[in-house]
């Protein structure tokens, strides 16, 4: 598979990589250990060598990190592990609304996180949320001491907007920023793109396929479990559903057109907003992720990514988190 340059830093990895928080969390209960463990391998087969996890996908447990240090430590050399620091979740009530980003508690969580990869190092680091309590300087120099030291390589944020990845970056240079976009969420193309460009960092998106409309395999929230964020996610209720799946559905005419799935479609266009884009489609299916691997050979023509600006021009309808879980772009 095609590689990518992400910021100038020297990272780079595969044109596609592998979100693995649907393994355990967030879309129902946690598939098969050993079959997720064959899908990480399988990835690596197929020339996927970006896999991204972190310390809050396992609730406090450990569980995701130890799934992918099982899965890639015969492949560790040949592989990126990117992981994630953020979230105080010593209270199994409140795992995910707590914040923590305090110099200790991230040399604390960067141990754990080794321990569980069975690595002596990360090679991305990444602030999980922007803790407002904590100065963004505070969090940079605390990475960079840890970069130092050998146990981290690169330096990432995740929904940070413009100001705290410029004043990060002066601190220790940014090696990529994670955030959602897809066809469906495109906040980022107004203000953080334009800065990522400008310093040089690279960009990860995550969920590309729109927490899966974008594989056109979906179906109303109320037909979801509870332990399952579709189940309550604005854009599954109704009214903004049916607006939804009227759009995938043009979509999925369009890449009929072109011989490919609508996934595909949904990942080359990502693939074509630049070379220094590498999304992190999740999946827990061997079979959806040779699908997925695939769009990476997909080269969409101008025509083509002007229709899926007319069938989408703005992103779906409903907000991607409810007001109070939205990430604070500040």
């Amino acid at each position: 598979m095609q590689q990518r340059s992400l910021g100038q830093q020297g990272l780079t990895a595969s044109a596609l990589g592998l979100g693995t928080m649907g393994m355990t969390m967030a879309y129902g209960p946690g598939g098969d250990e050993e079959a997720s463990v064959a899908t990480l391998r399988r990835a690596h087969e197929l020339g996927v060598t970006f896999f991204d996890t972190a310390e809050l996908y396992g609730m406090g447990t450990g569980s995701n990190e130890k799934l992918v240090g099982r899965a890639l430590k015969d492949v560790r050399d040949d592989v990126v592990i990117a992981t994630k620091f953020g979230f105080d979740l010593s209270d199994p009530a409140q795992v995910g609304t707590v914040l923590d980003s305090r110099p200790e508690h991230i040399r604390e969580v960067t141990e754990n996180s080794l321990r569980y990869l069975q690595t002596d190092h990360i090679d991305v680091l990444y602030q999980h949320r922007v803790d407002p309590d904590v100065p963004i300087e505070d969090v940079a120099g605390a990475v960079k001491e840890l970069i130092d030291a050998g146990k981290v390589r690169y330096f990432g944020l995740s929904e940070a907007g413009p100001e705290i990845i410029r004043r990060a970056h002066a601190v220790q240079p940014v090696s990529v920023l994670q955030t959602e976009y897809s066809i469906f969420e495109r906040a980022v193309e107004v203000d953080v793109l334009p800065v990522l460009r400008e310093l040089g960092i690279g960009f990860v998106p995550y969920s590309p396929l729109g927490r899966g409309f974008l594989t056109g395999d979906f179906k109303p929230a109320a037909e979801y479990p509870e332990d399952d964020m579709r189940s309550w996610s604005e854009q599954w209720l109704p009214g903004n559903y049916e607006k939804n799946v009227a759009a995938v559905e043009q979509l999925g005419a369009l890449a009929a057109e072109q011989g490919i799935s609508v996934a595909q479609l949904a990942l080359a266009w990502l693939l074509a907003q630049g070379d220094d884009v590498v999304p992190i489609p999740g999946t827990r299916s061997q079979t959806r992720l040779e699908e997925n691997v695939g769009a990476a050979d997909v080269v969409l023509d101008d025509a083509t990514l002007a229709r899926i600006k007319e069938i989408v021009p703005q992103g779906a309808f409903g907000s991607r988190y409810p007001e109070a879980m939205m990430p604070s772009w500040t």
